[in-house]
């Protein structure tokens, strides 16, 4: 079964549970983030933000998420490469987490167009 077409989908979507859980454990980033998109579901709830506006904070959320995981697995990966300090790998690492900056502004720009009519 885990060799048909099928099979090999679900297989993968326990791979990418498991990188998704070890982001969560391991990594304090993520954990500041996850924290954050809670309070931002539970505000969500108690706004009773619209359907759109919905689409939206998930879609902020999943993209800083998914943003700061490339993130952590680039510098892992330029760490196991080179694990001394190289002005290369510090590039690379340092455009990694830029991409990471671009979506969190985003994502406090979505969330003030969201909230701040509310208030």
């Amino acid at each position: 079964m885990w060799n048909s077409f099928l099979g090999k989908r679900l297989k993968g979507c326990g791979y990418a549970a498991k990188g998704a859980w070890m982001l969560l454990k391991k990594e304090p980033s993520i954990q500041v983030q996850a924290f954050i998109a809670i309070v931002m579901t539970v505000a969500g709830f108690y706004f009773e933000i619209s359907s759109i506006e919905w689409m939206l904070q998930i879609f902020a959320i999943a993209l800083v998420m998914s943003i700061e995981g490339l993130n952590t697995a680039t510098e892992e990966i330029a760490d196991f490469v080179h694990p001394d300090f190289h002005s290369k790998i510090g590039f690379i690492k340092d455009v990694a987490a830029g991409a990471v900056f671009f979506a969190a502004i985003g994502a406090v720009i979505i969330g003030c167009i969201i909230y701040i009519p509310k208030f």
